[in-house]
């Protein structure tokens, strides 16, 4: 086949394809048209079934909700015309209560007339009747009442008065009563044994023999150890004893033990008094050390500072009227406590208290002033409670702070007053009250005076015409610098000068 039948027959072939092509198509689209015409004829009918559906069910609610509705408009009216009924009764009712109302308030504007009337007749007459006794009685109506007023409170302050002397004097009684009961139980319950020692320190010695090495050779001896010790040695006469001399208590102690390790051990020296001084010295503080601790554990104190308590020790070596001062404040801490549990007042103040009242007496040689008030001051020092401190302060005073210090004072009263707890024969007492009481009842214008408190307080009544307020205090200041420059007693006394004026009547 040549090249141009070749180039004929090319496009000839495709154009008849393509027209075959588009002859097919057009004949599927005319039977695609039918079929897509059929389906949709199907489905119109099958949305006209389902609307005719729809309408029926639609129709179907409509009346039951139509029927439903009536219904309830039925049951609305009913009860709209219960309601009205029951309005309408009450709407009765009320027109009754007020017609009855109005015919009550009638009656009553006619009682108030009525009332009215009697009222002003009853004061015309209260007024004709006072007119009449003003004149009868001579006196305006003010001056009865100012009268009868006056002799009103006249009587009940009269009954007032006795009122109040009698209940003061039932309470004065049942408090005696109360107070004589508690300190009767807790004296029993305490029930110590008497403390009384004995003040003086000897120190025993083998034989007479001892006294010539304690003096030692050109008496060097006996200088190291009054120098080591600070005490003075007295060596005399007394058979196969010597005897300690000094104003502190402690070392005193200390010397003792010092001179008695060194009469045991034999060898009898300067270099060896101050060995033996000093294990003295460490010996005594582990003794003042242990008694201080024991005696807080005795009293069963917890929280005090150890300075403290090394203060308390060292009242085992202190003496009052023969007296051993730290038994005295462990007895005064146990009745204390003892008085503060019958009273309900606080028992660990007052047994702190008067386990620390005389506290300052551990350095009453060493600070200036009484010992009350070295012991607060001390005790301040230390931290140690402010009510505590009170009663430290407090316990030789009349003003009292607190229940606890009254209950302080009164068990150091107690355990000096007993009997045996102070060498102090009833002549010496007896003689030392007098020898106070004379000189302080020298002086012009003192009508009575009294020693107390075992001579630490005395009281003075002067006589009000001759003596006034401030004559009063001079008198005082006398009294005082005659004390001190005639009498020799141990710690202070109180001078207390009163001035009572009294206004005394009698109805017959």
């Amino acid at each position: 086949m040549d090249i141009f039948t070749l180039a004929i027959a090319v496009p000839s072939s495709l154009i008849i394809g393509v027209v075959l092509v588009l002859a097919f198509r057009y004949i599927q689209g005319i039977f695609g048209k039918r079929t897509a015409v059929t389906e949709a004829d199907n489905i119109l009918m099958k949305a006209r079934e389902e609307r005719r559906g729809m309408l029926l069910e639609a129709q179907e609610e409509i009346l039951q909700s139509r029927r439903e509705g009536e219904s309830e408009l039925r049951e609305r009216r009913s009860e709209l015309r219960a309601v009205e009924r029951r309005v309408a009764n009450r709407e009765e009712n009320v027109e009754g209560r007020a017609r009855n109302l109005e015919k009550r308030e009638r009656k009553t504007g006619e009682r108030e007339k009525e009332i009215d009337q009697i009222y002003s007749e009853a004061e015309l007459v209260k007024d004709q009747q006072v007119v009449k006794l003003e004149a009868v009685a001579d006196l305006s109506m003010d001056e009865a009442k100012e009268f009868i007023t006056r002799q009103a409170e006249d009587d009940i302050s009269h009954e007032l008065a006795v009122r109040y002397r009698d209940m003061e004097e039932d309470v004065r009684n049942e408090a005696n009563d109360k107070a004589r009961m508690i300190l009767g139980q807790a004296i029993q319950r305490l029930a110590s044994d008497v403390v009384s020692e004995a003040t003086v320190s000897r120190v025993p010695l083998a034989s007479d023999d001892m006294k010539g090495r304690l003096i030692g050779r050109e008496g060097r001896n006996i200088r190291a150890i009054e120098a080591a010790t600070g005490v003075d040695l007295i060596i005399d006469d007394t058979p196969e004893a010597v005897t300690l001399s000094c104003f502190d208590p402690v070392r005193r102690e200390i010397a003792r033990l010092a001179i008695t390790k060194l009469v045991a051990d034999g060898r009898i020296h300067p270099a060896r008094i101050e060995d033996m001084t000093q294990k003295a010295t460490t010996e005594v503080e582990e003794i003042i050390w242990k008694s201080g601790e024991d005696a807080v554990l005795e009293a069963d104190i917890r929280g005090l500072h150890r300075e403290i308590i090394r203060l308390v020790g060292r009242l085992k070596y202190r003496y009052s009227y023969g007296e051993n001062v730290l038994m005295h404040c462990l007895e005064v801490s146990h009745l204390a406590g003892l008085m503060a549990a019958e009273i309900g007042a606080n028992v660990k103040i007052a047994k702190v208290g008067g386990l620390l009242h005389d506290i300052g007496k551990a350095l009453s040689h060493e600070i200036e002033g009484p010992h009350a008030e070295i012991g607060a001051d001390i005790a301040s020092k230390y931290n140690v409670s402010r009510r505590v401190v009170s009663c430290i302060a407090e316990h030789h005073d009349d003003e009292m702070t607190s229940v606890e210090s009254f209950l302080v004072a009164a068990a150091d009263a107690l355990s000096a007053a007993r009997p045996g707890s102070r060498r102090d024969t009833v002549e010496n007492y007896i003689k030392r009250m007098e020898e106070l009481e004379e000189v302080a009842g020298s002086f012009e214008g003192i009508e009575k005076c009294f020693a107390i408190q075992a001579g630490r307080e005395v009281r003075i009544m002067v006589e009000p015409e001759s003596i006034d307020d401030v004559s009063a205090s001079t008198l005082a200041r006398d009294v005082v610098k005659s004390i001190e420059e005639k009498l020799a007693y141990p710690g202070q006394i109180k001078v207390v000068v009163i001035r009572e004026k009294r206004s005394i009547e009698y109805a017959r």
